[in-house]
């Protein structure tokens, strides 16, 4: 992945540039069809009009419709076409045009594309890429707003992972790309615009299966990923002027999970909240909460928290905000952690 020049073919100096998450998305595809002859870039209005989103503007033109191109309105047919492609030595990138409309591939996806591999012995890889825009902040309507997470780490032969940041979404994406398993990129439709530092030509410092210690502190830990990362940033800038140092992890992989970066972080602030857009009930917090405590139970002061999106539908535009976990609402989980630690000194428990 390390950028060459073209006169040259010797490695290139890294530069730094400001792009948006869609922007360093684009560039990964880009990247990734101009290195490998065998990537092919599908899906509903992927093609000249660049997705509804933009994220695959101009590829088309560039590439040729044979490797970038529209298709039916027909989740199921398309990740079986790409499942096909696969088995004989492509490697296709589709996307669900929104994270809902992804449901009608699920069969797909959870019988024959995670489970090829282990039913053939190993003698049949399926390097496809699945890009879903998923989670809320868009105002969008029904359909158009989901946290489906939990439905793909709980299904075995997945990969499941998701950026925070321009920078990672573009190093994920290609790994993603470059990997032999199938692997489902989930991407904070709310952050496509947001902008930060893309470093072309430099060497990823971790594989894209490890989690990054976004920001490091000493009272508590706040684990996030994709559309929360930012959030838990944001949280732990307002806990310092209350007195709280906080250490924000960024998941990065939710599948598989990365225990050593999540634990150590754990062990070392005694104290966890685990912030997520998805429901409560049954999310994917709840493995996370239950890993930390299996591992960690005696560095631990106080219970882990979740902080999560309630256990309905998501709501309409208008009430969202209401929805979202929140600045505020974590602040108020780190709060609950102080008063438990308090309880367990007062009791001597």
């Amino acid at each position: 992945m390390t950028a060459t020049s073209e006169v040259t073919g010797e490695p290139e100096a890294a530069a730094v540039a400001q792009v948006s998450m869609a922007g360093a998305l684009n560039r990964a595809l880009a990247d990734a069809l101009a290195a490998d002859p065998t990537v092919l870039v599908f899906g509903e209005d992927v093609g000249p009009l660049g997705g509804v989103f933009r994220v695959t503007d101009g590829l088309a033109a560039r590439f040729g419709d044979d490797r970038v191109f529209d298709t039916p309105l027909a989740e199921s047919g398309i990740v079986g076409t790409a499942i096909g492609m696969a088995m004989n030595g492509l490697r296709p990138v589709v996307e669900m045009q929104f994270d809902a409309f992804a449901y009608p591939a699920f069969e797909q996806i959870t019988s024959h594309l995670a489970k090829l591999r282990n039913r053939t012995r190993g003698r049949v890889e399926l390097p496809v890429v699945i890009r879903v825009p998923y989670g809320g902040g868009i105002g969008g309507v029904e359909h158009h707003c989901d946290s489906s997470e939990a439905y793909y780490t709980h299904t075995p032969g997945l990969r499941v992972v998701t950026p925070g940041t321009p920078d990672d979404a573009y190093r994920l994406l290609r790994d993603s790309i470059d990997s032999p398993d199938p692997v489902i990129f989930l991407e904070p439709k709310r952050r496509y615009w947001t902008k930060g530092d893309l470093a072309v030509g430099s060497t990823p410092a971790i594989g894209f299966d490890r989690a990054l210690v976004r920001r490091a502190g000493k009272d508590v830990t706040l684990i996030a990923y994709g559309p929360m990362v930012a959030t838990a940033l944001e949280t732990a800038d307002a806990a310092a002027e209350e007195g709280w140092d906080v250490e924000v992890v960024d998941l990065r992989s939710l599948s598989p999970f990365d225990d050593e970066t999540v634990c150590a972080s754990v062990r070392r602030t005694g104290r966890a909240v685990v912030v997520h857009e998805a429901s409560g009930f049954g999310g994917y917090g709840a493995e996370v909460v239950a890993r930390v405590t299996e591992r960690c139970f005696h560095h631990l002061h106080a219970p882990v928290l979740r902080v999560t999106g309630f256990d309905i539908p998501y709501p309409p535009p208008k009430l969202e905000e209401h929805h979202l976990p929140s600045v505020d609402r974590i602040l108020d989980a780190i709060d609950r952690l102080q008063w438990d630690d308090e309880v367990v000194e007062a009791y001597g428990a």
